[in-house]
């Protein structure tokens, strides 16, 4: 049986793991694995988390199962979080899944049971486990431009007039916030533009949204899917508390949809836990149970945004001292984007060869594409990375 099988592609995200960990060099600097670091390089366990997690310890009183949707008050208020009032909750449906990965898999798959022949259109460049997943569901994919590694800049007019080139039912996934991998995010006027195109074209919407509250805010970060939900009568959402609360390995996501009428949410809902059960049946509570304490408690969920504050503010804080450290080794404004740029990544410009060198000559690890996540710097050592950077180019 196993003969007929080859080797898969590396994944070069988990290769860089290993060749970090393998690293004997002290003062190495992890840029490339895409979780929050705080400035003892550490992930840690947010406070909320933890204070919720005592709370699920003391009141739960069974493991059974609770079905394919999994807790539906979680579903609920992730689908308050994300869309707040902005679209008639009888046209809203939602269901718990493992993890932002997990939404977009079973949503990739729902779409395929609706349009076996749209083609999804994706960000030019995108989260690279975007495309095995579409693959994996059996749908076609085409990109379109979106970066201009030149500018640090959205490729937008280009992206409308290659939009403008997708059939009726096509497609169209759209990052919700703080773009993966460059940083380089829609203004809500482009986002009012991409909606209307999708409403003349007679697109779909699929917004990918994993990093909502570590960009401008948690309100701010929703506003473009919020206002597409306002102008589109279908569309579905991945949405990940991965990052936002810390709770990468409970595997906590959302999967929501939004349909033209009560009836067709209720049948696209049945659908999509027809799916989720074809998939993996149930989803884990533990995640999703702590996530529900905390945004249905006001007390709780005031604490928790203001550890998502500070998660950003830091972020924000160490991209403007990069960009200041690259300004005054390099002598050129080159990388001023990374200082408006939002989120956890941003994309250098560096080629290949210069990130390879990177690593080789001064222990600094990033993706090949030079994404590096900002959350990885050393918050006392930018001069440093800056200096590094400057003596590649």
């Amino acid at each position: 049986m196993f003969e007929t099988l080859t080797s898969p592609a590396p994944d070069k995200i988990l290769a860089l793991i290993a060749l970090l960990r393998d690293d004997p060099r002290q003062h190495k600097v992890d840029l490339g694995v895409g979780v929050y670091k705080d400035r003892e390089g550490r992930t840690p366990i947010m406070q909320s988390v933890r204070d919720a997690e005592q709370v699920l310890f003391a009141e739960q009183t069974t493991k059974t199962y609770l079905g394919l949707a999994g807790d539906t008050a979680f579903d609920t208020k992730m689908t308050e979080l994300v869309l707040g009032d902005a679209a008639p909750a009888a046209r809203v449906r939602a269901i718990q899944a493992p993890g932002g990965s997990g939404a977009l898999r079973i949503l990739f798959e729902l779409l395929r049971r609706a349009r076996p022949d749209a083609t999804v259109w994706v960000s030019d460049p995108t989260w690279p486990n975007h495309i095995p997943m579409i693959e994996a569901s059996g749908l076609k994919h085409v990109s379109y431009p979106y970066f201009d590694a030149a500018t640090g800049t959205v490729r937008f007019e280009a992206m409308l007039a290659a939009l403008a080139q997708a059939k009726p039912d096509d497609v169209v996934l759209l990052h919700g916030c703080c773009h993966n991998p460059t940083g380089a995010n829609l203004t809500l006027e482009q986002w009012r533009e991409i909606g209307k195109l999708i409403v003349e074209k007679r697109l779909f919407p699929f917004v990918d949204i994993a990093y909502q509250g570590f960009g401008e805010g948690l309100d701010a970060d929703a506003a473009g899917v919020r206002l597409l939900a306002t102008l589109v009568p279908s569309m579905v959402i991945a949405a990940s508390c991965s990052k936002n609360f810390s709770v990468y390995r409970d595997r906590v996501g959302c999967a929501i949809l939004l349909a033209p009428s009560a009836a067709e949410a209720d049948i696209a809902y049945a659908q999509l836990c027809s799916v989720a059960r074809a998939n993996y049946s149930m989803p884990p509570d533990h995640g999703a149970a702590v996530v529900r304490i905390i945004l249905t408690d006001p007390a709780r969920r005031a604490a928790w945004v203001a550890e998502v504050d500070a998660i950003r503010e830091r972020m924000i804080v160490l991209r403007e001292g990069l960009a200041a450290a690259l300004r005054k080794h390099s002598g050129s404004n080159r990388f001023d984007f990374i200082a408006r740029h939002r989120g956890m990544f941003s994309r250098l410009g560096l080629s290949v060869e210069q990130v390879h060198r990177l690593r080789a000559e001064h222990a600094i690890y990033m993706v090949d594409d030079s994404r590096i996540n900002v959350a990885g710097l050393p918050d006392d050592r930018l001069d440093d990375v800056a200096r590094a950077i400057v003596a590649v180019l």
